[in-house]
């Protein structure tokens, strides 16, 4: 078997939470929600909703449709409020112990928790508890932050949460159920992100982006601000600041690739950012060429402001399949470039003999740029010219993305122009790193752009950075 994730040479989508508070069919909005954020996740999915002093839960591996295959799944998770997690494991093991909501009972307080980020001091922190005592079960960071809080000196459960959180570095977008509450929480440097909704009947909403908001009609109210903790219960919504204040650093990839282009991320459209980020690539790499084509999907608004910007035809010259699923069985006899055909094809009626520009979101490690390139003039194209809508990739993420390790990221140790031979392409182009942050209307700083630019704003320390990825996962 050949595992999907073979294709592509992108990052890995992290993980997508979603929490309803007040309807009568909260998990069945929590279900649709998940559906909106598949693309942050298909490794599993879950949802834990409350009725009464109990919770109820259903989760397994897979996507969204494949776990919560038959209505009797949903109907069983009873209650007007319910929380549900995507998951696309960064570092640790995709064995069911790990899919979310993670669900446990502590002197008698039952909770569930959805997570997407990654703790930078997940190593020392799991070390510590071992040494007092806990247990862990799963290998993700998520159970960490239980343990904190079960083992916190505070009477209150929200006293407790912050306790807690006010122990751990990194990435965290939160959701906290219990019987009584839903909380929302965000880290003080606001890395993820999450939003808060009204939906019918006046339910509260919070999830990972807006299109989740879109698809179960609930109006999009403002966003979980950096270092918010937000309290919803029977008596509507209380926000609370905690943490110190921290520099904003916000994940300028979730712009480039991980959002969904209907999404409203941070004051922005995510469609017209990544139009502009094609338009600043035609500025600074532009290509004497007959027509654009993108490495669909992720390259198709990029290469529509890169064609339009320089007033060249935009084609779909790559055909995709979307009906391969994660995994799929290769010929006994090898075919070359087999896992990229079977995801795209081109189109030789409209390539052969033309000098095409093709224009993709990200380079990581390159082997699929190449096998794309070999397609294309096995397909008679006369000249292939590559565009990226980012800057060269040269480090790892510890936030919450599933990155190579640094060795594995062919711009950390090549040339642009080593690059350009790799993968066999008649000249290479990348956005340069201000390119991309004006493209973003970053005019005051408030974006991360460490895997580009090496500027990390949290780094693990000690035995945390053994690993350039840290132990742990979302």
């Amino acid at each position: 078997m050949t595992d999907i994730h073979d294709f592509g040479d992108h990052f890995h989508d992290e993980c997508g939470v979603v929490g309803v508070w007040g309807h009568p069919e909260a998990a069945t909005l929590c279900h649709l929600g998940l559906h909106a954020l598949q693309h942050r996740g298909q490794e599993g999915a879950g949802i834990v909703s409350a009725q009464g002093r109990e919770l109820y839960a259903h989760r397994g591996r897979g996507l969204v449709a494949d776990v919560f295959a038959d209505e009797e799944s949903v109907a069983r998770l009873v209650g007007n409020r319910a929380v549900g997690h995507v998951r696309y494991s960064t570092a640790g093991t995709s064995d069911l112990r790990n899919v979310q909501p993670l669900q446990v009972e502590f002197a008698g307080q039952k909770i569930a928790v959805s997570h997407n980020g990654n703790l930078v001091n997940a190593r020392s922190l799991k070390a510590e508890l071992e040494n007092e005592g806990a247990i862990f079960h799963a290998t993700s960071d998520t159970e960490i932050i239980v343990h904190l809080i079960a083992r916190s000196k505070q009477k209150s459960f929200m006293n407790k949460v912050v306790d807690a959180m006010g122990r751990v570095e990194g990435a965290w977008s939160l959701l906290f159920l219990t019987p009584d509450v839903l909380v929302a929480a965000r880290d003080p440097m606001g890395f993820r992100p999450l939003v808060l909704g009204r939906g019918l009947n006046g339910a509260w909403v919070v999830a990972s982006e807006t299109c989740a908001l879109d698809l179960i009609e609930a109006t999009y109210e403002r966003d979980v601000e950096p270092g918010e903790l937000v309290l919803i219960d029977d008596l509507g919504l209380t926000s609370f600041h905690p943490f110190p204040q921290s520099p904003r650093s916000q994940c300028v990839f979730e712009y480039l690739y991980f959002a969904r282009p209907d999404t409203s991320l941070w004051s922005r459209d995510v469609y017209s950012v990544r139009l502009r980020l094609g338009e600043r690539l035609a500025a600074e790499q532009p290509a004497d060429v007959d027509i654009v084509i993108p490495v669909p999907d992720s390259g198709v608004s990029a290469a529509l402001g890169f064609a339009n910007a320089l007033g060249l035809p935009f084609h779909l010259g790559l055909m995709r399949n979307h009906y391969v699923g994660r995994s799929f069985i290769e010929p006994t006899q090898k075919i070359r470039d087999f896992g990229v055909k079977l995801k795209l094809n081109p189109v030789p009626g409209l390539l052969k003999g033309k000098r095409v520009a093709v224009v993709d979101d990200s380079l990581v490690r390159g082997t699929t740029c190449a096998k794309i390139v070999r397609m294309l003039r096995k397909a008679g194209v006369a000249e292939v010219h590559l565009r990226i809508a980012a800057p060269p990739t040269t480090g790892p993420c510890f936030y919450g993305i599933d990155t190579p390790t640094r060795g594995e990221l062919i711009a950390s140790s090549n040339t642009v122009k080593e690059i350009g031979h790799y993968v066999g392409a008649d000249t290479i182009g990348y956005l340069s790193i201000a390119g991309m942050h004006q493209a973003v209307h970053d005019d005051e700083g408030g974006y991360c752009d460490a895997c580009f630019s090496g500027r990390y704003p949290l780094e693990p320390r000690g035995d945390d950075a053994v690993d350039q990825l840290g132990l742990f996962d979302v």
